[in-house]
């Protein structure tokens, strides 16, 4: 198991693999500045690297989806809802309904709130392409601010 931690334009960014897949990335609360900034060493587990470099990309405009080997643990509906996010289209966003219809359970949006709150694979599995009902920006476990420069970002390109 290794952990990288790297600053983003977004704060730092830590992630987690085991066994070859990351099953952890998060948007830690804290300021690091005596980190470098992206970008900087090669992460030593080669999962870590990759996953650096795709974050590069991504902050670059380089790169709108990420093929990474995931690992991410959860109840079988998380996985659901996970797998739902990885397929929204980058600048696109869906309502927590959509995905709930499209998982065949029209009446489990709440659940699907909860279940992007708990992705253990922030960015990576994006969960802030996920909105309200008619668009409105609600909840995420980053805080509305993130989702908005996270949906912003990715509107200019």
């Amino acid at each position: 198991m290794s952990i990288l931690r790297l600053n983003s334009m977004l704060g730092v960014i830590e992630m987690e693999e085991a066994d070859g897949a990351l099953f952890r990335c998060s948007l830690l609360p804290e300021a690091a500045p005596e980190l470098e900034a992206i970008p900087r060493k090669a992460a030593a587990a080669p999962v870590l690297a990759e996953a650096e470099q795709q974050l590069n990309e991504y902050f670059c405009h380089l790169r709108r989806e990420f093929d990474l080997p995931l690992a991410a643990r959860g109840t079988p509906f998380q996985k659901a809802v996970w797998a739902q996010l990885e397929a929204i289209p980058y600048g696109e966003t869906r309502t927590y309904g959509q995905i709930a219809a499209a998982l065949g359970r029209p009446k489990a949006a709440r659940a699907v709130g909860m279940a992007c709150h708990a992705n253990p694979l922030w960015l990576i599995v994006p969960c802030h392409r996920v909105v309200g009902a008619h668009g409105a920006l609600t909840g995420y476990a980053c805080g509305i601010e993130t989702k908005q420069a996270l949906l912003e970002w990715e509107q200019e390109s």
